[in-house]
């Protein structure tokens, strides 16, 4: 079974990432950063070792994104980031290939337990079944 597995973060947590402290998170040293770049490249190297990685990709900081929706005039109404209203977006995800949810769930498991400095807020670890189209969820 396939699944999506993602992790969340805000803009102010990117900010932290490049030493900017907030009143939502603590600065990170260029120590913290490292430690956490590491522990995800030994993360994704084992995974891709075990045959389960898919794929996975960290993502560009929320004020790099843009929505899209239609407005009552049936045109497209495009919003370029940072979104003030927003609180947690989406700041990286793996596709996995697992025998199953225990599984999985070991994995995000270890993903939640990625070094970052004290104060740091913590997110939960969001695992998705990929449906497949089967029938089967």
């Amino acid at each position: 079974m396939k699944y999506l597995v993602m992790v969340q973060g805000t803009q102010a947590d990117y900010e932290a990432m490049q030493g900017k402290a907030s009143e939502h998170s603590v600065a990170w040293s260029q120590e913290d950063v490292q430690a956490m770049y590491a522990f995800m490249s030994a993360l994704n190297d084992d995974l891709a070792e075990t045959g389960e990685m898919v794929d996975g990709q960290g993502l560009a900081e929320p004020a790099r994104t843009r929505h899209v929706t239609l407005g009552e005039d049936g045109k497209a109404v495009i919003t370029d980031g940072p979104y003030s209203e927003t609180k947690e977006l989406l700041a990286g995800y793996w596709v996995l290939d697992c025998a199953s949810l225990e599984r999985v769930t070991e994995i995000a498991d270890r993903i939640i337990r990625c070094p970052q400095p004290a104060g740091a807020p913590v997110y939960p670890v969001v695992i998705r079944p990929i449906d497949d189209g089967t029938g089967d969820i």
